[in-house]
């Protein structure tokens, strides 16, 4: 490392940017129930707030090609805590004060959508500018902190609501916002680099004309495809194929799945010296398409359940792997690509439980059809690594 600079100070606000993530994500869903039976929120209106965070989320990710690098790493990225942590302070307040409870939900869901769309497209850059030896280890490393703080609030959350009882959630809301408000004095202090000079990144527009960009985007898309259609359809899966109830299957489905999504990236950070990131890519897409067959094909519901639970460990490695191949290929990408590499991850994150969802509707609620055509992101992006090894395996920069 250069000078004094203390980057790990660095990397570990970087690690506590994503466990806030974590929370915004997949906090508010467990308390779905409590806001119908305590605010009379319909169903209807629940399923408008996952919606809502990640459209918010997606339009943060395409705005910030346009204004991360004129206001400042630095600025952004703070801003991206405090966000965070007032949206989670609002969510136990504005629906008790604003006379439509959901309108307080939706607001504080917004703001706190907004702090994780900036962490998302900032704390990946922040660390590959930092001059760690390692970078494709560090980054998967980076990204298991999602996994482990999306464990840590769905054991943390049910721990705690068995204990004082769900009534108490406000309070628990406000104990998960301490995350970012600590975080954001993290990033006020330590050392951030820019990821190129002033003036040499390239521009959206430039990065559009270049075909390695779309085959890029294409991996990152499918990477982003084949982590959520099993981890959004993961509890519901656990459920229909196991036959338990809602807590086992939320505990034995996503839990289960971040679990090994996060020994996986811990793993690939601890060995990636000794391994090359294309090869290990691939084998986890084989090991994906392997996954969801069992998961979609198997008679056996303890078959089912492995392929779920294994499915973690191949998609690992896929959203930080697309990441640093994008940051070795087109090393001038800069602050734009990285916003548009997070762009991409959300729209395949996005359409493909959806997919899922509409093709199992059609085929008369099979869930087991809607993962078995799912199964076309993990091949797309194995034939996209083919593709991008055999033709772009030359920096562009």
């Amino acid at each position: 490392m250069t000078g004094q600079k203390n980057y790990k100070k660095t990397l570990t606000a970087c690690y506590l940017g994503f466990v806030t993530q974590a929370i915004s994500a997949n906090f508010t869903p467990l308390l779905f129930l409590t806001f119908q039976d305590t605010y009379g929120v319909g169903l209807e209106k629940i399923a408008l707030i996952p919606l809502t965070f990640y459209l918010t989320q997606f339009l943060i990710d395409f705005a910030a090609t346009k204004f991360v690098d004129k206001i400042g790493y630095r600025i952004c990225v703070v801003s991206s805590q405090v966000l965070s942590a007032a949206g989670l302070v609002l969510l136990a307040i504005l629906p008790e004060l604003l006379p439509d409870p959901f309108l307080g939900i939706l607001i504080a869901v917004v703001l706190y959508a907004m702090g994780s769309g900036l962490i998302e497209v900032l704390v990946s850059p922040i660390v590959e500018a930092c001059p760690f030896e390692n970078k494709d280890g560090v980054m998967s490393l980076l990204h298991s902190f999602y996994c482990w703080g999306a464990v840590g609030v769905i054991l943390g959350s049910t721990l705690f609501f068995t204990v004082f009882g769900v009534e108490n959630w406000k309070i628990l809301t406000w104990i998960w916002a301490v995350v970012p408000f600590y975080n954001a004095f993290n990033f006020i202090t330590c050392p951030i680099e820019r990821l190129v000079e002033d003036g040499e990144g390239m521009r959206p527009s430039q990065l559009r004309r270049l075909p390695l960009f779309w085959l890029l985007i294409l991996l990152m898309v499918c990477s982003g495809a084949s982590e959520a259609a099993m981890a959004q359809w993961a509890s519901a899966f656990t459920e229909s194929a196991m036959g338990v109830s809602k807590t086992v299957g939320d505990l034995a489905g996503p839990c289960l799945f971040a679990a090994f999504m996060g020994i996986s990236r811990t793993l690939y950070g601890k060995m990636s010296e000794k391994l090359d990131l294309t090869k290990t890519m691939l084998a986890c897409g084989i090991l994906c398409v392997i996954c969801y067959l069992m998961a979609s094909l198997s008679s056996l519901p303890i078959m089912g359940l492995a392929g779920c639970a294994l499915c973690g460990v191949s998609v690992g490695i896929m959203w930080p792997g697309a990441i640093s191949l994008s940051s070795q290929k087109c090393p001038r990408g800069g602050t734009a690509m990285f916003a548009l590499l997070a762009l991409a991850g959300d729209l395949g994150a996005t359409v493909s439980p959806a997919m899922v969802g509409n093709i199992s509707n059609i085929a008369g609620g099979n869930l087991k059809i809607g993962l078995l055509a799912a199964t076309a992101f993990p091949l797309i992006l194995i034939l996209s690594l083919i593709v991008l090894n055999r033709r772009f395996n030359r920096q562009t920069g």
